[in-house]
């Protein structure tokens, strides 16, 4: 009875995986697109609730943004001793075990097919909310990503998925947590695929587009509808603005290509121990959180003051210029906080700023400071991410207005171009793995090779099969009209070939017996008979195409045998894979 039992179980859980290893398994992906955003959801209210209960309780007023209201000594030891207990926990920890956020998400896609450990969304947890609770410049977004992209990628590898669904789930995860921080899930999405995946998929989106809207519907019933920040009806005044635009996208793009020139310099200390750069790095909070004490934290009441225009042009300027330089340099040091939140702050001041000295030049035209600071908002999270769609996308969510999509859609552009081109500067996320020696492969082949699972494409028709064997058990072993012969060693299988050589070698064996009056040989080494043999090396299960073709250049086989672990100690094999599979699979896709 237990033996039945144990073969139903590894059916069913074969056949999940091999349900997902193609691009046609939408309805499958779907539902566990729908599982990831309700698990990242419950992940980022505990996250949210982790640094508001403790600073609602410590800050004056139990505003859990009200940095400001400390006294000056406190302002300034707070950040302090938050750098120096984050730099002993970071310098106790493996350098591996030290990346998190966004970059730490993109390497694991690119180098890991997605896989992210328990032991590395702990720490993102930890770090995450000390960073914010502790007054660093920083924001939560990049760690709920971290996390979001943790727990759904946990959740497949729990599931024992294939690599390509894995990715899914990473995707969805990040889409979710956008979507539930700033309760905008159609900028989750665009986000989970301009910035993370770097691609855009059919397939890809249906899981996506449900995991945003699902976290989006588990924080609003914690939360409320109404969106991170609190925007008043904006409109452009007047179509004559529209020079005055152009010259804040272009401060913007300035200061965006500043910021990440900042964060990449500051890269060239990485081989300085990593307790001397955090501790550093909380010196010159120090000073930053005394005099201007808005940028510390997340500063989303900042951000609101600012488009309720609540603030004066030097406060602004003060505000977003200590941001901008602060952040970046401890971020570029070590801190390890989120720049998404930061991003947004410079854009809204640097913004709102321009707005007013907009409003000195043209004081009958001029738009309100609240519409200047929301496409500063827009303009520097698109310039420093590299990511114009999702930027106008959040900014259309935020405001719920569909009048500032046409300034929209012009500042985001003309302050992405002015970053990626006038200076130079990729995505802040893609400078940072390069000061890390990595690099994003996001070529259209490896994308779409990426999608895909071996066992998509395996060939099912073998049979593993002894080296050694007589004449009838070949014969036998032939009766189930294999295409091919897995020859089994003492480690395993050890050589490929078609079954019809076999069959071929039986053949011309009884022809000859008959001619010269003997017996076939009751013996056979199926290493020594004539046949078209092929190196092999395993692949499993859940391995892409990408993987499979980087076994084949490693080992230079010319077959691949898909395996898996159904119980310790025990390999199951489901299948062969030639490399010409993967490039007519390639080409039929493709045409």
């Amino acid at each position: 009875m237990n033996k039945f039992w144990h073969q139903i179980g590894e059916k069913l859980t074969a056949a999940i995986p091999r349900r997902l290893s193609g691009v046609d398994s939408l309805p499958q992906l779907a539902v566990l697109g729908l599982l990831s955003g309700l698990v990242t959801g419950g992940v980022i209210l505990v996250f949210r609730l982790a640094i508001e209960w403790p600073l609602g309780y410590f800050l004056p007023g139990n505003d859990s943004e009200a940095f400001e209201n400390l006294d000056i000594l406190t302002r300034g030891l707070l950040p302090l001793a938050g750098a120096l207990g984050l730099g002993l926990l970071l310098h106790r920890l493996a350098t591996h075990d030290r990346k998190v956020g966004v970059v730490h998400v993109m390497e694991r896609l690119n180098y890991h097919q997605g896989y992210i450990t328990a032991k590395s969304a702990f720490i993102q947890f930890i770090v995450g909310v000390t960073t914010v609770v502790t007054g660093q410049s920083a924001g939560r977004e990049g760690p709920a990503v971290h996390l979001g992209a943790a727990f759904s990628s946990l959740m497949g590898q729990w599931m024992r998925l294939p690599n390509n669904s894995i990715r899914t789930l990473v995707a969805c995860g990040c889409a979710a947590a956008i979507s539930a921080s700033f309760n905008t899930p159609i900028s989750g999405v665009i986000f989970a695929m301009e910035v993370v995946m770097m691609e855009y998929t059919i397939a890809g989106f249906t899981p996506i587009i449900l995991a945003s809207v699902s976290a989006a519907i588990v924080t609003q019933i914690v939360y409320g509808t109404e969106p991170a920040f609190s925007v008043p009806a904006l409109t452009m005044n007047s179509m004559l603005e529209i020079p005055w635009i152009l010259v804040v996208a272009v401060v913007i793009g300035v200061a965006a290509a500043l910021f990440i020139h900042l964060v990449d310099s500051m890269g060239r200390f990485s081989h300085r121990p990593i307790l001397l750069r955090v501790i550093i790095a909380g010196v010159l909070m120090v000073p930053a959180a005394i005099l201007v004490p808005q940028i510390m934290g997340i500063g989303y009441d900042t951000v609101n003051e600012t488009i309720n225009g609540e603030l004066g042009l030097w406060m602004l300027l003060s505000a977003g210029v200590a941001k901008l330089v602060i952040t970046a340099l401890s971020v570029g040091l070590g801190m390890p906080s989120s720049i998404i939140g930061p991003t947004l702050f410079m854009g809204a001041t640097l913004g709102g700023a321009m707005g007013l000295i907009g409003a000195e030049i043209i004081p009958i035209h001029a738009s309100s400071v609240g519409f200047y600071a929301m496409l500063g908002m827009g303009a520097m999270m698109g310039a420093v991410l590299q990511a114009p769609l999702a930027a106008l996308m959040a900014l259309m969510e935020l405001t719920r207005n569909p009048h500032i999509i046409l300034p929209g859609m012009l500042i985001i552009t003309t302050s992405t171009l002015i970053t990626s081109e006038a200076f130079g500067k990729k995505s802040l996320f893609l400078t940072v793995l390069k000061s890390q020696g990595l690099s994003y492969q996001s070529s259209p082949v490896i994308q779409a090779l990426r999608r895909i699972s071996v066992a998509a494409i395996m060939d099912k028709s073998i049979l593993r099969i002894d080296r050694h064997l007589t004449s009838e058990e070949a014969r036998k072993a032939l009766k189930a009209e294999p295409k091919w012969l897995l020859v089994e060693g003492s480690n395993g299988p050890t050589s490929l070939f078609p079954a019809v050589d076999l069959a071929r070698y039986l053949e011309d064996s009884e022809k000859m017996a008959t001619g010269e009056g003997t017996d076939p040989p009751e013996s056979i080494d199926l290493m020594d008979i004539p046949a078209n043999r092929r190196e092999i090396a395993p692949v499993q299960y859940q391995a892409t195409l990408e993987e499979a073709l980087n076994e084949f250049e490693t080992t230079n086989a010319e077959a691949l045998y898909v395996q898996r672990h159904v119980a310790p100690m025990i390999l199951r094999v489901y299948g062969v894979v030639l490399k010409s599979d993967i490039e007519s699979y390639y080409q039929y896709r493709r045409s």
